[in-house]
């Protein structure tokens, strides 16, 4: 078990899978009526806004994106109790994410509760199945948890002087970098190809799913070697 687990820790995927969940949440916010992909404590404070104001179609465009949400992670879930052996479930799981992205590149813009729904879905899959890099617990669709614990571990490192402090906080401060990328990224696409944009993020997720072939195989070969 202990090489697949690093598969699923290393670096380079928690670079990219950091990357799309900052080019998502772009992507739902910029070209999708203003709705967050992962940032669901968002959704829930405008969802509730638009109730107190009786703005109740409003109110459910934040609602089901949070619904959306939540079925992502149980079907992150689910896969992982179906142990299946052809692949890894977390392969699966991000290979679903690619997919559902995928589709949410043929739906027009007059269907964005359904594509933004689709896309929290997708986002609710990635929380769930990618939890840790190298160990750490980290976050890949959203940046709160990791600021936290960055600057947690850096305040450790100027009082303690232990550089494994600095070492944590500089590969939490990277992912943050890494979401900022993705949604500098998605801003671009989205001012070039509208809601086909989503596709580039489609792409990043199956290079993480064919990474993570490699790095499957590069732990394989460390384990042996001991």
């Amino acid at each position: 078990m202990k090489h697949t687990k690093q598969m699923s820790e290393s670096i380079r995927l928690g670079i990219i899978l950091a990357m799309s969940g900052g080019f998502m949440d772009a992507y739902s916010y910029i070209e999708r009526d203003h709705v967050f992909a992962n940032a669901q404590t968002g959704n829930i404070l405008l969802f509730g806004v638009h109730l107190s104001q009786g703005e109740f179609k409003l109110a459910l465009s934040y609602f089901f994106p949070v619904f959306a949400f939540m079925l992502g992670i149980a079907l992150a879930e689910y896969v992982r109790s179906k142990n299946i052996e052809i692949l890894h479930w977390r392969q699966l799981s991000v290979l679903i994410e690619a997919v559902i992205l995928l589709g949410v590149s043929f739906f027009p813009l007059t269907l964005n509760l359904p594509a933004n729904a689709l896309t929290s879905f997708a986002c609710g899959i990635q929380v769930e199945s990618f939890r840790k890099i190298r160990g750490n617990g980290i976050a890949t669709t959203m940046c709160i948890g990791n600021m936290r614990t960055a600057t947690q571990n850096m305040f450790h490192f100027f009082h303690k002087k232990d550089r494994e402090y600095l070492k944590k906080a500089l590969l939490y401060y990277g992912i943050i970098c890494c979401f900022v990328i993705g949604a500098i990224l998605g801003n671009i696409f989205c001012q070039h190809f509208q809601e086909k944009a989503i596709l580039c993020c489609s792409v990043l997720l199956f290079v993480a799913f064919i990474f993570m072939f490699v790095d499957y195989e590069r732990a394989a070969a460390s384990v042996d070697t001991k």
